[in-house]
């Protein structure tokens, strides 16, 4: 236990420990209920092949075709998928204990030779936790998809905290049934309309594409 500790902050292996410490500071907090397990959660479009080919091939454009492949590639580690945590923590162990027997076997306790280590073995334990993580993928989507069910904005009428239109991202707030007011990323279904701040509009529909909802003028009649 005692050689364990000691090769745990050893410089060699500092960054795995600290970020292993990090997360386990932050699965405590969970457990204590000051965060929820998706506070520090990521917003990938997790684009299939096809998706992607068909989208680079439609636009075009090197900036939209290098996000989607920057997506795909999140995607294929199952990032989006799977709350942001939950796949670090699955990565950060197995990156741990590679660090402490890669050094131990190679009695390197030095910074460089350590850091050069840690890139190869990331991208290892980056595939060690795709494979982990594949079984939570169906859990997560059904958990993700009632909760959506239940606390669905659309078909509710929201409050324009900042302007949008069709081409330019807003933000609304709508209150559902339970908890505070929810913050949503919003943009015109049409491209005539202008909604402004303090404007009220019904949510119609979400944008998988562009991750925001889409809404219309609707005015509250007394």
């Amino acid at each position: 236990m005692k050689e364990l500790l000691h090769a745990a902050v050893a410089p060699a292996n500092l960054l795995p420990t600290g970020v292993l410490v990090f997360v386990l500071l932050y699965w405590l907090t969970v457990v204590l209920g000051v965060l929820d397990f998706k506070s520090l959660d990521l917003d990938v479009h997790a684009d299939t092949d096809a998706d992607f080919d068909a989208h680079a091939g439609a636009h075009g454009h090197a900036g939209e075709s290098g996000t989607s492949f920057m997506n795909g590639v999140l995607g294929f580690f199952n990032l989006g998928r799977v709350p942001l945590m939950v796949f670090v923590s699955f990565v950060v162990l197995p990156w741990w204990v590679g660090s402490i027997l890669a050094n131990y076997y190679l009695g390197n306790e030095g910074l460089l030779v350590g850091a050069v280590l840690l890139v190869p073995l990331l991208l290892g334990a980056m595939l060690v936790s795709k494979v982990l993580t594949t079984p939570f993928v169906s859990l997560f989507a059904a958990m993700e998809a009632d909760s959506e069910g239940a606390n669905s904005p659309v078909g509710k009428v929201c409050t324009l905290l900042l302007p949008a239109t069709h081409e330019q991202l807003g933000q609304a707030s709508v209150r559902l049934r339970k908890g505070a007011p929810l913050m949503l990323n919003v943009r015109a279904a049409s491209q005539s309309a202008e909604l402004r701040k303090g404007d009220t509009a019904l949510i119609i529909d979400y944008d998988q594409l562009h991750r925001c909802y889409l809404i219309e003028p609707f005015e509250l009649t007394s």
